[in-house]
């Protein structure tokens, strides 16, 4: 079974509004209520592919129970963490206005929720996947991933990490499957300027000296980089398409990348899947469905 984790879902509000002006009343001429987090987009790809998964949250109030029916919806075992207090967060994405967003903050999540979260991990088996991905709230102990990783290490979990700065560097002692930094979150890490296909692999190297197994650096319209467990590097550049909606794109690719993987246990097919994915959810109003990917899939020549 793969489990994904988001410790602050939200519900995205997403809205287009010609002409939009300041100050004044304003209408919407589309709108779309969706459920949203990283690890809740990874669930939600990896349902459309046809791979049953678990999603884990935190979820609180009104809009908690309305992310939970939405998630349910999009045919996911649903695991909610209820919070007592606060409400989950609303984000709300003006699509008209070059991606401008305004976040909500979320529920403060107390030391006797995380405590629920970290039993339910506990009965994850050999051969299960945990996928790790996104922000943490302020409320949260910045080690959380790696208190995780510790928690779990040697046990055969197969985890996935999707995340930033420390949050990322502070699990590599731990021996991830994957992680999956993009070339700025990569050239964060490393105080350098990474721009091309080429320039990101030695620090993928390095990524793995520093214990990764596979290292899947996204690079929008670059395309993307694989540093596999087997010692091969994959490169490609981005499928040819119009983009649509970059929202989604690379946690949609750790959902193809983990699809190919489990379908074939090769590392080139799952970076192709995983690059498929993640350019198919761009090329797309919403997050990528499965004839959308063979699609792209496809347009790779295969």
């Amino acid at each position: 079974m793969i489990y994904t984790v988001t410790f602050n879902p939200s519900l995205d509000y997403i809205v287009t509004v010609d002409d939009f002006k300041l100050g004044l009343t304003n209408r919407t001429t589309s709108e779309l209520m969706l459920p949203g987090g990283k690890g809740i987009n990874v669930s939600i790809v990896l349902s459309n592919l046809g791979i049953e998964n678990t999603a884990l949250y935190f979820a609180a109030g009104f809009v908690g129970r309305e992310i939970t029916a939405k998630v349910k919806e999009s045919g996911i075992l649903a695991d909610a963490i209820e919070i007592g207090e606060g409400c989950s967060r609303i984000n709300l994405k003006l699509k008209s206005i070059d991606g401008t967003e305004i976040n909500g903050m979320g529920p403060e999540i107390s030391p006797e929720k995380l405590e629920v979260l970290m039993t339910k991990l506990d009965a994850l088996k050999e051969g299960d996947t945990l996928c790790l991905a996104g922000s943490i709230p302020s409320s949260m102990p910045g080690t959380i991933y790696s208190d995780i990783c510790k928690k779990l290490d040697g046990r055969g979990i197969r985890i996935v990490v999707d995340a930033t700065r420390d949050l990322l560097v502070n699990v590599l002692e731990y021996h991830p499957f994957l992680i999956k930094p993009n070339n700025h979150e990569l050239g964060e890490i490393f105080g350098a300027e990474l721009k091309t296909r080429e320039s990101v692999v030695p620090y993928a190297k390095k990524l793995q000296e520093m214990g990764a197994q596979n290292v899947l650096i996204s690079m929008a319209g670059e395309g993307g980089v694989l540093a596999a467990a087997d010692g091969g590097i994959y490169m490609s550049e981005a499928p040819k398409g119009k983009l649509v909606n970059g929202v989604g794109a690379g946690d949609s690719m750790v959902a193809g990348f983990l699809y190919g993987f489990l379908e074939k246990g090769e590392y080139e097919y799952a970076f192709k899947m995983g690059l498929s994915t993640g350019s198919a959810s761009a090329f797309s109003e919403y997050l990528a469905t499965k004839e959308e990917v063979e699609a792209v899939y496809r347009s790779l020549g295969h």
